[in-house]
């Protein structure tokens, strides 16, 4: 049956998308291990995707696996992030670093102890199908700062040819599992060489300088306890003199084999002064004298023997981009088999790459100070004399000229502490150098600048394409950057003025944001990006009128070097686009208009008002609601709606009344005022005073643009007093014989509208629930009380809004005795009487039957 269905949903992937695809979402393994105030890191990356090739993430965290998860950082929303985390994210203490369209980093520039929990990157869906992981989670453990690096001072002199002894202490507080490693340098001026450095594998990694004399025990690692260790070089000479440094950093070990360096300390040991001693010097050379007296070279006739020639298959070579260059070097010497070789290749005077006269080769330290990529260059032996240097994916930067150095050994004779044989130097020879000539086509492209949004009014979004057409030569790999240029418009007919960089887009895609324009792109105002592999946007939110002038965009081609670096090869300029509108002063009408009319006391009155506006880009509005009994009389403020949409009660507003004021914002440009249960004191006119704000940038004040005042609409009435409402209800009409009958009786007034200082009406209400028979009619209207069946009386202060509130249900509970029935069936009511209390009202009926 398993096999059937998977069958079944192969054939439908196949017929239907044609494959099945689904997204993944992958972070950085954990848990990671960091140590608080150091900087922290979080790759995130989303494949198997459909929609748009940019992705865009969301971080979000939780302490502990129960609490409730706390949002970041978002690529898309710059409003994303919870309070506790939105002022780090503003500093820059929060960071995302995109790498690609479907990867990025999450930067924590010093970690606190808070930070540590459980954290998920997701990825928000385009996908047409919902398929796969959207999100993935890694646990980050923050650990205090405990490395502590102890050197001990080494004497201040020492005679060449004795011993050193380097004593440095590293430990730390284990909490986790973490590592030590713990190095030597020596400095001489500004240079500073690496010695050697144990761990954190518990392995021994040597400078390239002294690898060598490791190799032979010159130099060799004694581990103490308790974080002890000594470093002892032997037989040292002049070159060892100068200040010894001790390094101790603490890792973890990631999940795939990845060591993290997570914190490290760096102290100063001393300064070692080495004493040349002549005596020593003139025994070793009588000892090598001896020693070599078998060969058929003395040491001087050897340097002379010897020679050094490099070649190229090609005379001379001549590349193209991506080839291999192929030098070989030919060694020729008197008794050849009895040296030990140790060849270079040289670029420029740049170290390329070296066999040791071991056999091992090293790719030594690049330009940049970067360790060479090993794969990229070759070195070989291809016969006695004879070595082959190969370079593979030249490039621009591999032109120059090529040497080849070689220096010939003699064994000294006895073995050294580490077991190995103790060598001397005979000679050291270099070939003449050999010319390397890349050639490469610049990239050719044509630019097309157009506006895709032009703002008509200030405040207006701007939006220019730059399209990059007829692209050809440019080297595979290489990638397109940007730099746009703004250059505002001459005033009174003068010189045009100098161009100012916006910001660019290197090869890399990483933003470099002009000076008088960072603000504005690290805020959100100003953005420039790459929507398309060949067409980039430079967009303004909120054009003001310093953005009026010229654009341009430059357009350079970028290729990858052999050491990995961006190298920029060709750009071009697009002719330049204007920007620019007519700047007229912005006006605003404001039309009102009645939606429901007060005709009566106690009847709801409203009013919308309509904004219209030329010249005037997004705005906000604030409202004013004001009154005025006359067209003389004193302006009174009801309520005012500011341009956050926040309501307030003007000072003239009755505190009990607010609940019947309302003010809202029923369009983009519409507000309605409404005022329910209108008094004799709310008589007068009313109209709008609007004020148009705008703001030049997101997040920044609003700025008064212009107002105008609506005209007026008048509230007018007259005053007929009190009128009741009166409704029963019962849940039956038929009843037997003494049971009880239930009957709800319900009063309501209106029309009751005080003038403003007036005393409040006093309102007497008897309510009287009457009967009528078939044969014997009770209700009479001249005798309301004696003809009911039950009664009651209520009093009451107020104006007609409270007296309707406090106005309830009368209910009257009726047993009914054994009467006749049928002479008891008829109908029943409820009655307000007539004056002096009111002018009164009819009576509800209700028919009931008597089984």
């Amino acid at each position: 049956m398993k096999m059937d269905y998977s069958l079944l949903t192969l054939i439908i992937c196949v017929f239907t998308l044609g494959g099945c695809s689904a997204r993944v979402v992958k972070v950085s393994p954990g848990p990671l291990i960091r140590v608080e105030g150091q900087p922290v890191s979080i790759r995130c990356e989303v494949k198997e995707y459909s929609g748009p090739r940019e992705q865009d993430f969301e971080w979000v965290m939780s302490r502990e696996a129960s609490a409730t998860k706390l949002k970041i950082i978002s690529t898309f929303d710059a409003t994303y992030s919870q309070p506790s985390f939105s002022k780090r994210v503003a500093s820059g203490d929060i960071s995302v670093v995109r790498l690609s369209d479907n990867e990025l980093d999450l930067k924590i520039a010093e970690v606190k102890a808070l930070d540590a929990g459980l954290y998920w990157c997701q990825t928000p869906s385009t996908d047409s199908v919902m398929s796969g992981n959207y999100e993935a989670q890694v646990q980050l453990i923050v650990i205090p700062n405990t490395l502590s690096v102890t050197p001990q001072t080494p004497p201040p002199e020492v005679p060449e040819g004795s011993d050193i002894t380097l004593s440095c202490s590293v430990t730390r507080t284990l909490t986790q599992p973490t590592y030590l490693s713990v190095t030597w340098s020596l400095k001489n001026g500004a240079t500073s060489e690496e010695v050697l450095t144990f761990g954190p594998q518990g392995g021994v990694v040597t400078g390239p300088k002294f690898t060598r004399r490791y190799a032979d025990g010159g130099i060799r690692l004694v581990p103490g306890k308790n974080g002890q260790f000594d470093l002892v070089i032997s037989r040292v000479t002049t070159s060892d003199g100068g200040t010894y440094e001790c390094n101790g950093t603490e890792w973890t070990h990631e999940s795939g084999g990845k060591w993290i360096k997570i914190v490290e300390n760096t102290k100063e040991m001393g300064t070692v002064k080495v004493i040349p001693t002549d005596t020593i010097q003139r025994l070793s050379d009588h000892i090598l004298q001896h020693r070599v007296k078998d060969l058929t070279l003395s040491l001087s006739s050897q340097g002379q023997s010897l020679s050094v020639k490099a070649t190229s298959p090609s005379t001379p070579p001549l590349l193209s981009p991506g080839d291999t260059l192929t030098l070989l070097c030919s060694v020729a010497a008197d008794n050849l088999q009895a040296l030990a070789l140790e060849v270079t290749w040289l670029a420029g005077e740049r170290d390329l790459v070296t066999m040791e006269r071991s056999g091992v080769v090293i790719a030594n330290v690049s330009a940049s100070g970067a360790q060479g990529t090993r794969g990229e260059t070759s070195l070989e032996r291809t016969g006695g004399g004879e070595f082959r240097l190969g370079v593979r994916g030249v490039s621009m930067e591999d032109a120059g000229e090529y040497t080849c150095r070689v220096r010939a050994f003699i064994e000294k004779g006895g073995k050294s502490a580490g077991g190995g044989g103790r060598w001397h130097m005979a000679a050291e020879k270099r070939s003449s150098p050999v010319m390397v000539k890349v050639s490469q086509i610049k990239p050719s492209y044509t630019l097309t600048l157009e506006p895709a949004v032009n703002p008509q009014v200030t405040a207006e979004p701007t939006e220019l394409a730059c399209h990059v057409t007829n692209i050809t030569h440019v080297p595979l790999g290489g990638r397109l950057g940007v730099t746009w240029e703004h250059t505002a418009l001459p005033e009174g007919g003068a010189d045009a003025k100098t161009p100012h960089p916006i910001g660019s887009l290197d090869g890399s895609g990483n933003l470099l944001p002009g000076s008088m324009y960072s603000d504005r792109l690290m805020g959100g105002a100003m953005s420039l990006t790459r929507v398309q592999p060949n067409t980039f946007k430079l967009r303004i939110l909120r054009t003001q009128e310093i953005d009026m002038g010229q654009y341009s965009c430059t357009v350079s081609a970028w290729s990858t070097s052999s050491q990995g670096d961006m190298v920029k090869l060709t750009e071009h300029k697009s002719s330049p686009v204007t920007v620019q509108w007519d700047t007229k002063r912005p006006t605003m009408n404001v039309v009102a208009k009645r939606v429901r009319e007060a005709s009566v006391g106690g009847a709801t009155f409203e009013m919308s008002c309509t904004v219209t506006t030329e010249n005037l880009g997004e705005a906000g509005y604030s409202v004013l609601i004001q009154s005025q009994e006359s067209l003389e009389g004193n302006v009174r403020t009801i309520m005012t709606l500011s341009p956050n949409n926040v309501v307030q009660h003007g000072g003239a507003t009755d505190p009990n009344r607010r609940d019947s004021l309302v003010l809202t914002k029923s369009g983009l440009a519409e507000f309605r005022f409404r005022l329910a249960g209108v008094q004799l004191s709310d008589r007068g006119f009313y109209w709008c005073d609007i004020t148009a704000w705008t703001k030049q940038q997101p997040g920044q004040a609003w700025t008064k643009a212009t107002s105008a005042e609506s005209n007026k609409a008048r509230i007018d009435f007259q005053e007929n007093g009190p009128s009741f409402t009166i409704a029963i209800q019962s849940d039956d009409t038929s009843v037997y014989p003494s049971r009880t009958a239930k009957m709800e009786c319900s009063l309501s007034v209106s029309g009751s509208s005080p003038k403003t200082g007036a005393t409040q009406g006093k309102y007497s209400v008897f309510v009287c629930l009457c009967v009528t028979y078939k044969r014997l009619q009770l209700w009479h209207k001249e005798h309301f009380q004696s003809d009911c069946l039950y009664g009651t009386y209520m009093t009451l202060w107020g104006t007609a809004t409270e007296i309707n509130q406090r106005l309830g249900r009368v209910i009257a509970n009726i047993h009914l005795f054994l009467w006749d029935s049928d002479a008891f069936q008829g109908q029943m009511g409820c009655v307000v009487p007539p004056p002096p209390v009111s002018p009164g009202s009819t009576p509800g009926l209700l028919p009931v039957e008597c089984s």
